[in-house]
């Protein structure tokens, strides 16, 4: 998948146990999936919280964070109630999802850190990947919302 590429659409279930389509999600605003190896790490904690925190200037632009990881529903639910997320966060056991983005690692391996910001229409307007930058991931995505909206960053 490549800038400028439609996003195919993909169902998940939810931290709460609901089916959840991109294409759903896309009805409302741009998404921006980001993809994170395991809930209830450090790293990963740091990440989501980083994207929650920044919620409101999400808001700005219609745009929601949606976080992927192989983790069980289960699992995702204790993220959530743990870190108070209040995002979307989708189980994507088979790593089928994460393949379609090409974040699927090799055998057992978790996925890569990758996020992907898609507009309202489900052009992918771009992709950040960085395993150790866990702030980089929403700032970009951020940038990105604002070029795409004409609004000067800074």
């Amino acid at each position: 998948m490549h800038v400028g590429d439609r996003v195919k659409d993909f169902t998940a279930v939810d931290q709460n146990g609901n089916a959840t389509s991109l294409y759903d999600l896309l009805a409302e605003g741009p998404v921006v999936v980001f993809f994170y190896p395991k809930a209830m790490t450090g790293g990963c904690t740091t990440e989501s919280c980083h994207f929650r925190n920044l919620k409101s200037e999400f808001d700005e632009f219609g745009a929601r964070a949606v976080g992927i990881s192989t983790d069980t529903v289960e699992t995702q639910a204790e993220f959530d109630r743990v870190n108070g997320l209040r995002m979307p966060l989708l189980s994507d056991p088979d790593r089928s999802i994460a393949h379609q983005f090409g974040v699927k690692r090799p055998g057992p391996l978790p996925n890569k850190r990758s996020t992907f910001v898609i507009d309202q229409d489900g052009t992918l307007l771009s992709e950040t990947n960085s395993e150790t930058n866990m702030e980089l991931h929403a700032d970009e995505a951020l940038e990105v919302l604002r070029a795409h909206a004409g609004v000067p960053n800074g």
